[in-house]
């Protein structure tokens, strides 16, 4: 839980769009020093700009977040900056549809790299820097979110790999709140479970590593591709609503963070199917035409 978020240091990753993008405005609002890491140096260099502006303090970073050494290079010049951040958010990510079985290696290594080991590293370098500030100052207090997605919660069809690293997040989010209250009292952690809101993550291959080029894009892959653009395009809640709701978490101690509550319906239905052992209800039953549309889309390749 953050009080009073003035004076104090934001290291956000995948701050060129997004709601990193919109945190670093509000951030910046606030009398925040931002730490701005993304892997677009374009979208990057933009975003420094903008912030610079208002007059906040910027420390800006290029960061693949999957490589584990960009991310303790990071940790290094935050605390040399800044000293240990309050508010760590951990939210660069990629997306990635198509049936489980036709993703490749690199499809795997591109996904679980960025969505799951990206945060992983997150936690890793900053934490440990972050309890030890508390350590120092009863007063100190720190936060950090973890984006993980409503595909942490729920499993749709035809973006398995995605789901696979979503829920990843939601389980180390977890066990990272769990985990910080034996320790102490003055750092919390929460989970970002958005569900379809208009970011740049349907357009995520932009930013794919050469040396993980992606295959010759398989139907089902256009297909998920397409009903993702359609999906997080014709959002109604905005990547700034969302920062919004992100900020307001911090300061309430609140630990899961929902874009659209009423989404939740669907991961009652889940947890059901779970305590009575029954399969998998359909994720159309709502929307059977839906369902039979991307059936015959699928069985026709």
């Amino acid at each position: 839980m953050i009080t009073d978020f003035k004076g104090k240091t934001a290291v956000l990753t995948g701050a060129g769009s997004g709601f990193g993008l919109e945190c670093a405005r509000i951030g910046a609002r606030l009398g925040m020093n931002l730490v701005l890491a993304d892997v677009q140096q374009d979208a990057l260099d933009k975003v420094v700009a903008e912030i610079s502006a208002t007059g906040a303090q910027v420390l800006p970073f290029r960061l693949d977040v999957s490589k584990a050494a960009e991310v303790e290079a990071l940790g290094q010049a935050v605390f040399m900056r800044f000293g240990a951040p309050h508010f760590v958010f951990n939210n660069a990510g990629v997306g990635a549809g198509g049936l489980i079985w036709e993703n490749t290696l690199k499809d795997w290594e591109w996904v679980i790299g960025v969505n799951l080991m990206g945060v992983a590293h997150g936690v890793r370098v900053f934490t440990p820097m972050m309890l030890d500030a508390a350590k120092k100052d009863p007063a100190w207090q720190g936060h950090i979110v973890n984006t993980a997605s409503m595909a942490g919660l729920l499993n749709a069809p035809n973006m398995g790999i995605y789901n696979v690293s979503k829920h990843a997040v939601v389980s180390m989010s977890e066990s990272l709140y769990q985990d910080l209250a034996l320790v102490t009292d003055q750092i919390s952690a929460s989970v970002l479970c958005p569900f379809f809101v208009p970011t740049g993550i349907s357009q995520s291959h932009r930013n794919r590593p050469g040396e993980l080029e992606a295959a010759k894009p398989t139907r089902s892959q256009l297909i998920g591709q397409a009903m993702s653009d359609k999906a997080v395009g014709s959002g109604k809640v905005t990547a700034a609503d969302v920062a919004q709701k992100v900020f307001d978490a911090v300061a309430a101690n609140q630990f899961y963070i929902y874009s659209h509550p009423k989404a939740i319906g669907s991961v009652q239905t889940r947890l059901e199917d779970i305590m009575q052992a029954r399969n998998p209800t359909s994720p159309f039953a709502h929307k059977p035409e839906l369902g039979e549309e991307l059936k015959k889309a699928l069985r026709e390749a």
